[in-house]
């Protein structure tokens, strides 16, 4: 399994789909939507919590059709399918590896952009630490969405109907973290609640996207 983590790892950092594309887009966000709602601080300050975790999830939305996708036209999946590990180690891995490539990188670069949209200095804890454990979720949630729709032709738009709902509340939980934080208030409830959703997909959704890509395979 760590030689399919490693595997991926340098195929997206030599195709450059998953730093370069998704920082991209979470800094296009930040600089666009200042231009949009106007400079006024507290405006920023306001939407900010809702802007970052939306650019967060889209950013990550951007590169989930590739997690499968040049496996499966190179055969390479069929190869993973009849390996002697496990179907589901495989998933683990490719969602860690997604991670790895887009969501660390997004925490990471996250207080850059808060100081664009003004986020108060309060609510930059609670950013990295919502980040951290959501952008997990984000990634398995993603790789389900993926397993389902691989070998389907143009299925970009499929998976994204598929995986926005299930974003929903790892969204919802993430950017009230980050308001609350930044007010000056307790966060720790839905904090405590996104990481209930992050160790749920991380426990459940292996075998769900392993049983969907037999299915797909056969």
């Amino acid at each position: 399994m760590i030689a399919v983590l490693t595997r991926d790892l340098r195929l997206a950092i030599r195709a450059g789909g998953g730093f370069g594309l998704g920082l991209a887009f979470f800094l296009l966000v930040a600089v666009l939507v200042p231009l949009g709602v106007g400079p006024e601080p507290a405006t920023l300050a306001r939407i900010a919590p809702g802007i970052l975790w939306v650019g967060a999830l889209l950013a990550c939305l951007l590169t989930l059709d590739r997690i499968f996708a040049l496996d499966f036209e190179d055969g390479s999946l069929d190869l993973l399918a009849t390996a002697p590990i496990p179907m589901e180690g495989t998933v683990a891995m490719k969602a860690l590896a997604h991670w790895l490539v887009t969501g660390l990188p997004l925490t990471l670069v996250s207080p850059v952009l808060a100081l664009l949209m003004n986020l108060p200095a309060q609510g930059y804890p609670w950013l990295l630490a919502s980040l951290l454990l959501g952008t997990p979720a984000l990634s398995m949630i993603g790789t389900f969405g993926a397993a389902l729709t691989v070998g389907v032709k143009r299925g970009g738009l499929l998976l994204s109907l598929i995986v926005l709902p299930l974003y929903v509340p790892t969204l919802i939980f993430g950017a009230e973290a980050v308001k609350r934080g930044a007010q000056g208030m307790e966060a720790a409830v839905p904090l405590l609640l996104m990481a209930g959703i992050t160790f749920g997909a991380g426990a459940l959704l292996p075998f769900a996207a392993a049983a969907a890509i037999r299915v797909n395979l056969r």
